[in-house]
């Protein structure tokens, strides 16, 4: 079993307020999960109204398939106009590592 996760550091564009990161984050986080099936959250930076920070994690067979997932993932945020990507931090590794 092979796991990953990915971490997204991100910068709201037109946001002025927690309700309105809302409706920009809350969207991105159900477009994730919706599209590649994946557990995903808002986790961090909860209380700013322009950064948020956004965990998706992923389990599956073997590697190969959890990169490109996560690959696609960052991929899709990096497109949104809305917001800019600052950072991204990821890890996969097997359930048989220690």
């Amino acid at each position: 079993m092979w796991i990953g996760w990915i971490e997204l550091d991100l910068l709201l564009g037109d946001v002025h307020s927690l309700k309105s990161k809302r409706s920009v984050v809350r969207p991105l986080v159900a477009e994730l999960r919706r599209r590649f099936d994946v557990a995903a959250a808002e986790v961090d930076a909860l209380d700013l109204h322009r950064r948020a920070g956004v965990g998706v994690a992923v389990v599956a067979a073997d590697s190969g398939h959890v990169t490109r997932l996560l690959d696609a993932v960052e991929e899709l945020v990096a497109a949104r106009p809305e917001l800019d990507l600052l950072a991204s931090r990821r890890r996969v590794f097997s359930s048989d590592d220690e």
